[in-house]
């Protein structure tokens, strides 16, 4: 389970530490050769999380969850019940995760697929299923969004959000959030106190882009479907260069250090590496030890 850090006020430099310390990225199948320049780069224990792939089946990650675990890392798995295929075997594939590699937690997504490919129409009804909890899964990860989702209405993701925290609760589950990536730190921080209003005791994780090139940080825009995000890229146009501000992740982790400064639902940061991994880890090793010296001094 997730403990929330103190909501007393602390100096940045901690805030930022600690939110770095907890963090996590994610690397996918196709990335699985390059984690071995990018594992001694990380603590162990840092979950990594290994995105579900429209063109592959469930049980093709199974060598890179127990590569990971092997390694001394918290593997977590993505679930996207739309892109759970009635040829997988999805029993068989939590089974295997959990009690072969050590997985204790999933992120459970609903996967953008228009029509199912197999029996779960969301997220919700493969949670409401048990399965989850029969694999002897222990806690699920779930998506929050701070800039809408382009096909799903708000008040549908909020009540999809609040039947997840009350089956999870009734299956016995812990729950996460993690935030989609957003390059307006005005929603972030909006979505994060709304989150603290309403659901006081779901820690949030905040996704925001490891360190990353224009180009890449447009093309996933337009795959994730961050609207103001996509329209803010798309409208520099040749002067894309000045999104270079955002090719780091430093100015929105700054932001997200300031509102945890001072609220309890923040406890750590997602960086989603964009086939970066080994930039993305690189990064955070860097980063934490300038944070130590700072904290220690």
């Amino acid at each position: 389970m997730h403990a929330a850090p103190s909501a007393v006020e602390r100096p940045a430099a901690e805030t930022l530490a600690e939110l770095l310390g907890n963090a996590s990225i994610e690397i996918t199948v196709r990335e699985a050769p390059a984690l071995a320049e990018a594992a001694p780069l990380l603590p162990a224990g840092t979950g990594i999380y290994v995105p579900s792939l429209p063109s592959r089946p469930l049980a093709s990650s199974l060598p890179l969850l127990a590569d990971l675990r092997a390694r001394g890392f918290d593997p977590v798995p993505h679930v996207a019940a739309r892109r759970v295929a009635a040829g997988d075997d999805l029993p068989a594939f939590l089974g295997r995760a959990v009690r072969t590699h050590g997985v204790h937690r999933v992120m459970l997504i609903g996967g953008d697929e228009s029509v199912p490919l197999g029996p779960w129409r969301d997220s919700v009804h493969l949670l409401e299923s048990g399965l989850l909890r029969d694999a002897g899964v222990r806690e699920i990860g779930i998506a929050v969004y701070p800039e809408g989702h382009p096909r799903i209405a708000q008040e549908a993701l909020r009540r999809a959000l609040e039947s997840k925290l009350q089956l999870a609760a009734a299956q016995g589950l812990g729950v996460y959030a993690v935030t989609q990536f957003s390059f307006a730190p005005e929603r972030i921080v909006a979505l994060l106190a709304e989150l603290h209003q309403h659901f006081p005791e779901l820690p949030v994780y905040v996704g925001m882009p490891g360190p990353s090139d224009p180009v890449q940080l447009l093309r996933y825009a337009q795959r994730c479907g961050v609207g103001a995000t996509r329209r803010a890229l798309s409208s520099l146009g040749t002067r894309i260069a000045q999104l270079m501000v955002h090719t780091e992740p430093s100015e929105q982790l700054a932001v997200v250090a300031r509102y945890a400064q001072r609220h309890d639902n923040v406890v750590g940061v997602h960086l989603f590496s964009f086939g970066g991994v080994v930039r993305t880890a690189r990064w955070v090793n860097q980063r934490v030890s300038a944070l130590s010296g700072a904290v220690v001094g």
